[in-house]
């Protein structure tokens, strides 16, 4: 009897090892909420840069005031993490990919992401120079 309780503990490890439920890296205690990121003719894009940990789902909003057509740019980031969804007036978008994002007017969008590979990267608004423009990122 003793045999059988050590057999099917140790057989259960494997699974109590990753606690993130049926959904994977999707369940809802692999997420966390980033702080938004503000479009605004210039103003700075965030507070604080991200430091982010790979395997973890990140969801971000994106709001752009409408004061200047502005774009936001980040190849290296965006090819650095799986895009989950775009969600834009309610309209779903799953992209195999992403360069970056542009507004023409006042709106928000939210993307959802996993963050894969580590590493140094930035979202910025082209033609821009200004370390304000600039939101650094860490991925773990």
């Amino acid at each position: 009897m003793l045999r059988v309780l050590t057999i099917l503990a140790l057989t259960a490890l494997p699974a109590a090892a990753h606690d993130l439920g049926f959904a994977g890296l999707l369940s809802a205690g692999n997420k966390a909420d980033l702080p938004p990121v503000t479009l605004s003719a210039g103003q700075p894009l965030s507070d604080a840069p991200w430091y982010l940990q790979s395997g973890t789902y990140y969801e971000v909003l994106i709001e752009a005031d409408g004061s200047q057509e502005l774009a936001l740019a980040g190849a290296d980031f965006f090819r650095a993490v799986w895009i989950d969804e775009i969600v834009i007036n309610g309209l779903e978008v799953r992209p195999l990919g992403l360069d970056s994002v542009e507004f023409d007017q006042a709106g928000t969008m939210e993307i959802g992401f996993i963050a894969i590979k580590p590493g140094r990267y930035e979202l910025r608004i082209p033609g821009s120079d200004g370390d304000t423009q600039r939101l650094d990122i860490t991925i773990r």
